[in-house]
């Protein structure tokens, strides 16, 4: 028990901005810090949530809404992904080979590509939720960070990583654990369809656009890490209220 309360509080303390009472590291535990990424998306899903809420009850206006709206999980997150996102942009867009590539992404310096890419994700996020103020629903936003962590937490266990990478000494998931999170997003999607009707597709083009980002950046970039994950979990989230939007 003690392994799994340290890697939560690990967990908590590394992807989340939330003050975290228990400051814990064990190097033993870091294998379970992915079965917490989801509950860390949880905790941020509410607070999105209570946002949009909180938002209307006050009568927002619809730029402003759709400004606090995009900001809220890059703050939640310390950037954390964000700078993930960046780093991968920056390295696929320079077009070089896999080795200059992986220079590129560890380079702490930031690149043009990698303002374009941010620019043009902050841009379509902050649109999406301006232009559809009063029609996402609340579940929405509370499921939405679940989904994307559980994703992230699968391909961060059981894709080879690169030697480079703070993944690459670690434990690969079990079969039990993998099953508890292929379970998550299964029954992420069957809550939207039964709860939510039509907007069940969500948490389908959210795991599109996962996939889809994950095999484009993998394929690039040769091979597994927290960069990655990042840049697959940030678009993988805006696919999920893109989807929103349009249906």
């Amino acid at each position: 028990m003690k392994k799994y309360l340290t890697a939560f509080a690990m967990t908590q303390s590394m992807f989340c901005s939330l003050p975290c009472p228990f400051h814990m590291w064990d190097e033993e535990s870091r294998p379970y810090m992915l079965l917490f990424l989801p509950l860390v998306g949880l905790e941020i899903g509410v607070f999105w949530a209570v946002l949009s809420i909180w938002g209307h009850r006050i009568g927002l206006p619809d730029m402003i809404y759709g400004c606090a709206m995009c900001a809220l999980p890059y703050l939640m997150t310390g950037f954390i992904h964000l700078d993930g996102f960046m780093d991968v942009a920056d390295a696929i867009g320079s077009w070089r080979s896999t080795e200059k590539r992986r220079k590129i992404l560890k380079d702490p310096h930031v690149g043009s590509f990698a303002v374009i890419g941010c620019v043009f994700l902050l841009i379509t996020g902050f649109a999406l939720f301006a232009s559809s103020a009063s029609s996402i629903p609340v579940m929405c936003f509370v499921m939405i960070p679940v989904m994307s962590r559980c994703c992230s937490s699968m391909a961060i266990g059981i894709l080879p990583p690169m030697q480079t990478s703070q993944y690459a000494h670690m434990q690969t998931l079990s079969q039990r654990q993998r099953a508890l999170l292929i379970g998550i997003v299964i029954l992420c999607m069957i809550f939207g369809f039964i709860f939510m009707g039509r907007y069940g597709w969500t948490f389908v083009g959210e795991g599109i656009g996962y996939v889809l980002a994950l095999r484009f950046s993998y394929k690039a970039l040769g091979g597994m890490n927290g960069d990655i994950s990042g840049f697959c979990l940030t678009i993988s989230e805006l696919c999920g209220i893109g989807v929103c939007v349009l249906i």
